[in-house]
């Protein structure tokens, strides 16, 4: 390994730290529940199994291959893994979070798409699919959960949590927490007696997702 890429593997795994602990700081997971990830050439970098992301540190590194052999770490990787495996595998994301925030488990028991609430849906590729429920930790949970990624960065889990991926550790969290967002939203605006929430027409949508290529700074 060259010193250029175990800088990269440490920067990373820094990264993949943060943003675990940021989970927990920002109550989209309890405990040791959730788990973050972030690829680096060949090498996953992956929280391991049941231990605290604040006794987390630079020696604490879990690194598998695409296939899910451990290369780094005496640490076992998260019970997700083939999760994360499987949208690395699919798609040329660079980072994936999960997460079991409140509100989009909530709306995960109760529809197959999320409801057109707001036009933060395009910010996920379209309206956020709920992938049908399975065991942890399986591949058929894996390939549920592909099956409701297609064309899309973000979907729900079925009486589970959250998926999201991203080029970066950062827009991957920024699209769980705009997930998490839209299902309160929708939680809260559903429970108004007498009342039922205007949604966007897919129409709406596209034009804000054309709207989006222009968003941001230029250059």
């Amino acid at each position: 390994m060259t010193d250029e890429h175990r800088d990269a593997i440490e920067q990373a795994w820094d990264g993949v730290v943060a943003t675990a602990r940021r989970t927990a700081a920002d109550g989209l997971v309890v405990g040791t529940s959730g788990n973050v990830s972030a690829r680096v050439g060949d090498i996953v970098l992956v929280t391991p199994s049941g231990v605290p992301y604040d006794r987390l540190g630079p020696a604490d590194v879990v690194g598998v291959d695409l296939e899910g052999r451990q290369v780094l770490g005496d640490l076992a990787p998260t019970s997700e893994l083939p999760l994360h495996l499987a949208v690395y595998r699919g798609s040329d994301a660079a980072a994936v979070v999960h997460t079991h925030a409140v509100h989009a488990t909530a709306v995960s028991t109760l529809v197959t798409e999320v409801p057109l609430i707001h036009y933060a849906a395009a910010m996920l590729g379209g309206p956020v699919r709920t992938a049908p429920y399975a065991l942890y930790g399986t591949r058929e949970l894996a390939d549920n959960m592909l099956a409701a990624l297609r064309d899309r960065t973000g979907c729900l889990l079925r009486n589970h949590g959250t998926v999201t991926h991203g080029p970066t550790l950062d827009e991957a969290y920024d699209r769980t927490a705009q997930l998490e967002w839209m299902c309160r939203l929708w939680l809260t605006a559903s429970s108004v007696p007498g009342h039922r929430p205007a949604l966007l027409t897919p129409a709406q949508l596209r034009d804000v997702q054309e709207a989006l290529k222009g968003y941001g700074q230029p250059g």
